[in-house]
């Protein structure tokens, strides 16, 4: 990759649903890829075709966020091929399928590494060089659930909004220097998400005008990113629910949230 004078995206949870949504929208905008996700098969997968169908250069790198170390050799292997990660989209993320205190605290510290201090120690470690060459984009995959009581979906609502707010926070530290910072907030969004965690039927009982495609929230976060907006929520009904979400007392919002979020306790449930 050394050689190329295409810019470099590197994109965790590459493997499906948002991350592969990502890989192929910039795929076709000429970017080379760093696809990091914990399933190296579906990596590879993944890469060749984009190797193929777009003649870009695609390095994969199966590593899982939770791991000690998982972000130095993530940054190493950039420095390996003589690149700089001119893109990033911090994608990497899952839900507890238990609630919280059925859940092991390993486990938790686990979900808190990869959705938290995993996304900001790469955020961290990439906006320097960004600044200094003054350009970057860095997509924070947060979620609508950012904007919901924390007892309507306690942990992962937790976690999002700590994203959101590590995001306003870098964008305001990156002002007026090339560098974008965007939390994209989507919805429900069809994804393998929820057959991984199990609660596909009764997901699918929800109304379907509530879901929207990976390739729609790739296209309207990159969008908001290009502004430089620092947040962006996916979809009109979605803005109308995050007003709700303000506007209603706490415990109506509660009262109101579909059952498969309320049901996983502070681990939550992605949107």
């Amino acid at each position: 990759m050394s050689e190329s004078t295409r810019k470099l995206a590197v994109i965790t949870g590459a493997s499906a649903g948002i991350g592969t949504a990502f890989a192929e929208f910039l795929a076709q905008r000429g970017f080379d890829l760093m696809l990091v996700a914990r399933r190296e098969d579906r990596l590879e997968e993944i890469a060749g075709r984009m190797r193929t169908e777009h003649d870009i250069e695609v390095v994969t790198l199966a590593q899982d966020l939770s791991h000690e170390g998982a972000t130095d050799r993530i940054m190493q292997a950039v420095e390996e091929h003589e690149r700089v990660v001119d893109v990033l989209i911090n994608n990497a993320g899952y839900a507890l399928s238990k609630s919280g205190l059925q859940t092991p605290w390993p486990d938790v510290r686990d979900f808190l590494e990869v959705l938290m201090l995993g996304q900001l120690e790469l955020m961290h470690r990439v906006l320097p060089g960004m600044k200094a060459r003054n350009f970057g984009r860095v997509i924070n995959v947060a979620s609508l659930a950012a904007f919901a009581p924390e007892s309507a979906g306690g942990l992962y609502v937790a976690a999002k909004k700590f994203m959101v707010s590590a995001s306003w926070g870098a964008w305001l530290e990156c002002r007026g220097s090339g560098v974008h910072i965007t939390a994209s907030c989507p919805g429900y969004t069809l994804t393998e998400f929820h057959d991984v965690l199990g609660n596909r039927e009764s997901m699918n009982r929800m109304p379907k005008w509530m879901w929207s495609t990976s390739e729609r929230v790739v296209s309207e976060s990159w969008k908001a990113c290009e502004a430089d907006k620092p947040q962006v929520i996916i979809g009109k009904v979605n803005v109308i629910i995050k007003a709700l979400c303000h506007l209603l007392p706490r415990r109506w919002v509660v009262g109101i949230a579909p059952k498969p979020i309320k049901a996983r306790g502070y681990g939550g449930s992605n949107t």
